[in-house]
This record gives structure tokens, C-alpha cells and sequence, in this order.
């Protein structure tokens, strides 16, 4: 169970920052198959406050929980992990 004020922090890659201050960031989670006992991958999107317009597409960024900034924004970029090649 987590403890009141813990934020939850996920990593995933930027795939679009076309948008003025918000990125998209695409994360990855095995899941087990039921049935053949097997993982797979499964893909989530989440749109990402990004204050100073700093991720490029390719950059792997670290996301935090944040209370409800837009429609779609519920997550902030804390840190930019690796920057793309």
C-alpha cells in the first residue's frame, strides 16, 4: 500500500512534443497472459507538463503524478533520464 503523499514515478520515452509545454510519453509494463503464461508488453500513453519545452522525441524522461493540470495532463516531467542520439 503506498503512504499519503507518495506520488507515483514512472519511465517511458517522449514520442510527440508537438504541443506548447507538454510532451507525450509512451511507457512499457509486462503483463502476464493468462491463459498461455507468457509476457507481454503493453503500451500507455500519458500526456506530461514539461515547463521549459526541453524533451525532444527519443528522450527517455522520467514522469510523476501531479494533480490535474489540464484535460489530459496528469503527470509532470521530473528529469530528463538520457537524452536521444
Amino acid at each position: 500500500m503506498k503512504e499519503r503523499g507518495m506520488k507515483r514515478q514512472v519511465v517511458g520515452v517522449v514520442v510527440s512534443n508537438r504541443m506548447n509545454k507538454t510532451v507525450v510519453v509512451a511507457v512499457e509494463r509486462l503483463v502476464k497472459h493468462r491463459m498461455y503464461q507468457k509476457y507481454v508488453k503493453r503500451q500507455t500513453k500519458f500526456s506530461a507538463h514539461d515547463e521549459t519545452n526541453s524533451c525532444q522525441i527519443g528522450d527517455t524522461v522520467q514522469i510523476t503524478e501531479s494533480r490535474p493540470l489540464s484535460r489530459t495532463k496528469r503527470w509532470r516531467v521530473s528529469k530528463i533520464v538520457e537524452k536521444a542520439a
